[in-house]
């Protein structure tokens, strides 16, 4: 059994080493470079797929699919290993400690792209400067959700409902910092609004307790809370993506519901330790971006709950960013603290 290890601060000779490696790669790399543009055979080795979360989540089954998807179209051997802990940042820090030979890659999420403020200088290495995206995967919705027998029967109704009563509505979420909690924490930006925050420990806790009348709401993961929305134990009051759901064809999606600002994907792609061959990291990411583009992979991704949303590497690395600076903007100005 392999032994996960503890997210520990980069050294100051490894950032230096890694930077140097970022301004020089072609050359510094030009050995791996040039078998690669002999034929040379890589990978040498299995690839190990880090999944910074236990097995069996969301995150885990999709980067299961895609691992056995680019297995059979490569040839390469993946092992997906779940390295979960420090509310991702374990799995993460291994990565960005790993051999840059593009053999360790790094299932993230919108966890992760919060953890760069929430947990700065705290984390064990930092995600734009140690890690490298190499694809955009998928990202599923957040459902804002309410009891069946609520009478908030709309978004617009949660609005006013939360402006007559500030502090008055409670909404769980499946912990401090976590997608739920940052979308919540957005809404009440965006609305002006205040309603108590209940963090639980996990999502499946919250729902309970939402569903036993605990609660008023919960921006909640959308698969989580899918089923209690189709037997009835829920009301869905919007979807946080562009489009409506398929599943649920008669929620409005958030901008229809007038807050387009709450467009909130919790998406997942693909990382490996910065100062990887550029060229290694172009051919890893369009590999993967071409199986999560195939309409067997967008079908299987839709049954977990997910839209397929492939990304190459650049592209991918523009949305984090982003997604960096937003979700930072949302932690500062609502003072989220973790730890």
């Amino acid at each position: 059994m392999k032994r996960v290890s503890t997210a520990l601060p980069l050294s100051a000779g490894r950032r230096s080493t890694l930077a140097a490696m970022g301004a020089a790669g072609l050359t510094l790399l030009t050995p791996l470079s040039k078998a690669l543009a002999q034929g040379g055979q890589w990978p040498s080795k299995p690839i190990n797929y880090v999944v910074p979360f236990p097995p069996g989540g969301l995150t885990d089954v999709a980067a299961r699919q895609v691992a056995k998807a680019v297995t059979s179209a490569e040839g390469w051997n993946i092992v997906v290993e779940n390295k979960p802990g420090g509310s991702a940042n374990i799995g993460a820090a291994y990565v960005a400690r790993a051999e840059p030979d593009g053999c360790t890659w790094l299932a993230i999420t919108m966890s992760h792209a919060a953890n760069a403020t929430l947990f700065a200088g705290k984390a064990g290495y930092d995600l734009m400067k140690d890690l490298v995206p190499m694809a955009g995967l998928a990202s599923s919705s957040m459902m804002v959700v309410v009891p069946a027998k609520s009478d908030i029967k709309t978004l617009d109704d949660l609005t006013r409902a939360a402006k007559a009563k500030p502090g008055g509505l409670s909404a769980g979420s499946s912990g401090n910092g976590t997608p739920p909690h940052l979308t919540l924490a957005l809404y009440q930006q965006l609305t002006g609004t205040k309603l108590l925050h209940v963090p639980y420990k996990g999502g499946a806790p919250s729902l309970t307790d939402l569903i036993g009348g605990q609660l008023d709401v919960i921006f909640s993961n959308y698969p989580e809370s899918l089923s209690y929305v189709k037997s009835g134990q829920l009301r869905a009051l919007a979807v946080t993506t562009k489009q409506r759901s398929p599943d649920l064809p008669d929620v409005p999606t958030v901008a229809e519901a007038g807050l387009p600002e709450l467009v909130v994907e919790n998406f997942t792609g693909v990382m490996a330790p910065a100062g990887t061959d550029p060229k290694l990291v172009e051919r890893i990411g369009k590999a993967i971006e071409k199986q999560v583009s195939q309409p067997e992979m967008k079908k299987t991704l839709s049954q977990l709950g997910f839209v397929a949303q492939p990304r190459g590497p650049e592209e991918f690395k523009q949305y984090l960013a982003s997604e960096v600076a937003r979700w930072s903007k949302t932690i500062h100005q609502a003072n989220i603290q973790v730890g």
